[in-house]
């Protein structure tokens, strides 16, 4: 009996640890200034807020749908490899896979 319940304990321990490392999540560090940079780009350059798409919330971790425009951020503003959107009057950064990493009121 003992010997069922250490490998039903153990098995278990693994499930748990095995969930654990699946959802793990990558966070993206953006700066004060380098938030600062974003919002006085998109700003300056007058990008035009969309309106979210029916049933889309931007939240951090939300994917842009297809039919909402990223735009590039220059190298100068010191945020390599993100692009961005304007929803709802809100900044959104977003990567490669069109994440939301970031939303900028």
């Amino acid at each position: 009996m003992k010997g069922i319940l250490g490998t039903v304990a153990a098995f278990s321990i693994a499930a748990i640890a095995t969930a654990n490392a699946a959802t793990t999540t990558t966070t993206t560090t953006i700066t004060p200034d380098q938030e600062s940079a974003i919002t006085t780009y998109v700003t300056k350059h007058k990008v035009a807020s969309v309106t979210a798409p029916s049933g889309f919330t931007v939240t951090t971790g939300a994917v842009l749908p297809e039919t909402v425009e990223v735009q590039q951020l220059p190298a100068d503003v010191g945020v390599n490899g993100y692009g961005y959107a304007v929803i709802g009057g809100k900044t959104v950064l977003v990567g490669n896979d069109r994440k939301i990493v970031r939303v900028i009121e």
